[in-house]
């Protein structure tokens, strides 16, 4: 994990240097208590490889081991405002992978609120696939 993380940094301070298309992408939670982590429980960052896609990586709340776990995301921008993303664990990856669609309402100056309904591609035990809407927010540089 360490590796992983020193890689990550070396890899975003190479990507500052050269370029400036970064996102700042963060989901509302309900379920936290009344303090910032209704904000910033799920805080991410992605670089936009071009106009349409970008990927990052977002907070998924703590792993086993109490370490903060991350999870690889991607987004296609469909057109102007739609976006198709995808959220998956660096562990077990295809187990626990998400999609979702969303739209991106421009707030100011690159501030958008994003509603977008996500749902997971395995079915559970019952043969069903729960999906969720969420309230989320980007910014991008």
């Amino acid at each position: 994990m360490k590796k992983l993380i020193l890689t990550s940094a070396v890899a975003l301070s190479t990507l500052f240097a050269s370029a400036q298309n970064f996102m700042v992408i963060g989901t509302y939670d309900g379920d936290q208590e009344e303090t910032m982590d209704k904000v910033t429980q799920n805080l991410g960052f992605g670089y936009a490889l071009n106009d349409t896609w970008t990927v990052g990586m977002i907070q998924a709340g703590e792993d086993a081991e109490g370490e903060m776990a991350y999870d690889l995301w991607g987004r296609y921008n469909w057109n102007a405002n739609t976006f198709v993303s995808l959220q998956a664990p660096t562990e077990e990856m295809m187990d626990n992978m998400t999609v979702g669609v969303g739209y991106s309402y421009n707030v100011w100056k690159g501030l958008n609120v994003e509603p977008r309904y996500s749902m997971g591609l395995k079915e559970d035990e019952a043969g069903e696939r729960e999906g969720t809407f969420n309230l989320g927010f980007s910014y991008k540089f």
